[in-house]
């Protein structure tokens, strides 16, 4: 058997496929409204549209979702991850010659079967990379993320109002192919499977098992879906809140400033809030961070000016992507040690499904009034915020013993 690569290569290899993707995502989510009527959409059907879009192809993800981590743990994680990065560029590629919303949202749904690589790309990590190093690559890793949701709409804005989206979406689907490529004869994977591995569907029940029977993951998960609806639901119509404030000229370049900016102060946002997480504890920096957001998305809905809004939007999404990032660190603390590592696989779950609940109720708002997402956003986020309570006091095991446990651990006083 072939000696695994080294964990730099392997390093390297993740940081730049998950950069380019980001890059494709934020450009997609970005553009799509304003492409939408070059296809045929009437205008005043775009909100409606880019609602049912989003909402259609993330139920498509989600309930594939469940078989990936099955499927990795039978044939290996590498080809998982391959698949997840040829299924953003077929999709790209696929909407990029639409010439109408049925085929453009075919491309979209394509994209819904890239689900649930980051997981394994950590698996993946933790096992190559030495202890040592270990937070240095996932911090490498993960700042790849915020950077391409920085680059992609900031450089993709100028080229949409040259040449359209279409030859955007093209060379994105180009360098995916890339990443493919390069994932598939750049590193080697050390998996052996284990055994007789279980029947795809029952493992993949499984993952979905250990979540239920956790009293501490059964209500946060749908706390955590909550947090992330309130910011998604701004963030897909954005776009069109921009519109109405800027004007249709130089519209791309305007809507790659105001998600650029956003992703600028995610940059500097998300490692500050982590840190202090790490100095005073998740729990509490966690509540404090989603309340503080919650609030703060009255600011963009107060203004009408162009460059006040983007720095509006810049400051409560920066601390959005804070609450998004110490999210994980609750969820793998609320599980416990053997069934974390399955649990984690299903780590973007709420967001998945916050893509389904936030824009499908967008849309309804954005028909009445573009800038009532804003007071939507605040009140899911404060929602969720009484249910993060609810969930850090529950037990992470049934018993008793797990309960109070779990409450000090999440910096509860007991009564």
């Amino acid at each position: 058997m072939a000696r695994p690569s080294g964990w730099r290569r392997v390093l390297t290899l993740f940081t730049l496929a998950t950069f380019i993707e980001v890059i494709a995502y934020g450009q997609l989510a970005a553009f799509t409204p304003l492409h939408l009527p070059t296809i045929g959409v009437a205008p005043e059907d775009v909100p409606v549209t880019v609602g049912l879009i989003s909402v259609a192809v993330n139920i498509v993800g989600v309930l594939c979702l469940p078989f990936w981590g099955a499927l990795a743990d039978r044939y290996g994680r590498k080809p998982l991850i391959i698949r997840s990065f040829a299924a953003t560029g077929a999709g790209l590629a696929v909407a990029a010659t639409a010439r109408n919303v049925w085929i453009f949202s075919l491309g979209r749904g394509i994209n819904a079967f890239n689900l649930g690589n980051t997981g394994l790309m950590m698996t993946t990590l933790q096992e190559s990379a030495p202890a040592a190093r270990l937070g240095f690559a996932f911090g490498v890793v993960n700042g790849a993320g915020p950077l391409g949701a920085f680059i992609g709409p900031l450089v993709g804005g100028p080229l949409v109002d040259t040449y359209g989206f279409g030859p955007v979406l093209g060379i994105d689907a180009i360098l995916l192919t890339a990443v493919v490529l390069g994932l598939a004869f750049g590193y080697r994977d050390a998996f052996v499977p284990s055994g007789e591995p279980p029947p795809i569907l029952r493992a993949a029940l499984e993952g979905l098992r250990l979540i239920w029977v956790s009293p501490r993951l059964r209500a946060l998960f749908p706390a955590l879906l909550l947090l992330f609806a309130g910011w998604l639901l701004a963030f897909t119509y954005l776009p069109i809140v921009v519109e109405r404030i800027h004007g249709p000229d130089g519209l791309g370049t305007a809507v790659g400033i105001a998600l650029g900016g956003s992703g600028l102060v995610t940059l500097l946002a998300s490692p500050a809030i982590g840190a202090i997480g790490d100095r005073y504890g998740h729990w509490r920096t966690l509540y404090v961070a989603a309340i503080a957001d919650a609030l703060l998305w009255l600011l963009p809905w107060s203004v009408r000016d162009y460059w006040p809004f983007v720095l509006a939007f810049a400051i409560v999404s920066g601390i959005g992507s804070g609450v998004f990032s110490l999210s994980f660190n609750v969820l793998s603390a609320s599980a416990t040690d053997a069934a974390r590592a399955r649990v984690m696989t299903f780590a973007y779950l709420p967001v998945n499904l916050g893509f389904v609940a936030g824009p499908g109720i967008g849309a309804l708002i954005v028909s009445r009034d573009v800038f009532g997402i804003f007071p939507a956003a605040a009140i899911f986020e404060l929602i969720g915020v009484g249910l993060l309570a609810y969930a850090a006091r529950r037990g992470v095991t049934s018993t008793s013993k797990g309960v109070l446990a779990s409450a000090d651990a999440a910096g509860i006083r007991r009564p």
